[in-house]
């Protein structure tokens, strides 16, 4: 027992409350913007490399061997966690920010394991930064987006009439896939768009509707689906 509450095992226990703490507060941020890997996702990556880094360093020292190959592994074994995170749905790619924060969290995880407790501090703060403050900047510049405008129409509109309603409120329109249904009488056009715009989309999604409705084009339905190309 008097071992176990030994100064050196109080403080190696500190390192690790640390790391999950830290780590815990960043997954905190990702639970209230609802994403599925959350506060206690997070807090196990971290808790986890904040222990595998004192086991390397405790190895390290009984054993006279490189305390950095066990803190290599960790580095490979959160790929594999981040690439989990990762979706693709069609232009769309979701997860990454995710993905980077296992990534961030596991070298938090790892500083306060070795004892750098500043750097772990810092490295936290920097990185909640990142994720709320810089969320409000990114509406105050324009930006590159795409979007995939769908429209289901009759086979005997002019398809040319509705990309012209799609550049008039748009930058460009990049690609174009129409698909004739002969059987239904209905045509499905799918437009690729290119759009410079200030905070989100949804204004430039509800005037392209707009002027699509306008227009009097027998719509049967329409979807207006965000996307990245690459």
């Amino acid at each position: 027992m008097e071992a176990f509450f030994s100064y050196e095992v109080i403080g190696l226990l500190g390192r690790l409350f640390l790391a999950a703490f830290l780590a815990a507060v960043i997954g905190l941020e990702r639970d209230i913007h609802g994403r599925a890997a959350g506060l206690r996702t997070h807090l196990l990556v971290g808790l986890g490399s904040g222990l595998f880094m004192i086991m390397s360093l405790l190895v390290a020292n009984a054993a006279s061997t490189d305390p950095g190959r066990i803190a290599a592994q960790i580095v490979t074994g959160i790929g594999f966690l981040g690439a989990g995170a990762i979706m693709k749905e069609g232009f769309s790619v979701r997860g990454l920010t995710t993905a980077a924060c296992f990534w961030i969290v596991a070298a938090i995880g790892m500083a306060a394991g070795a004892g750098y407790f500043s750097l772990a501090i810092c490295t936290t703060i920097i990185a909640l930064l990142s994720l709320s403050v810089l969320r409000y900047f990114d509406k105050m510049y324009k930006k590159e987006s795409y979007r995939t405008l769908t429209i289901k129409v009759p086979n005997n509109v002019d398809t040319k009439k509705i990309i012209d309603i799609a550049k008039y409120k748009s930058s460009s329109v990049l690609f174009v896939d129409i698909n004739k249904d002969y059987t239904a009488d209905m045509q499905t056009i799918k437009l690729t768009l290119r759009i410079f715009h200030r905070g989100n989309t949804d204004k430039i999604s509800r005037d392209i509707i707009s002027e699509l409705e306008k227009s009097k084009i027998p719509i049967k339905s329409i979807s207006w689906v965000h996307g990245k190309l690459f």
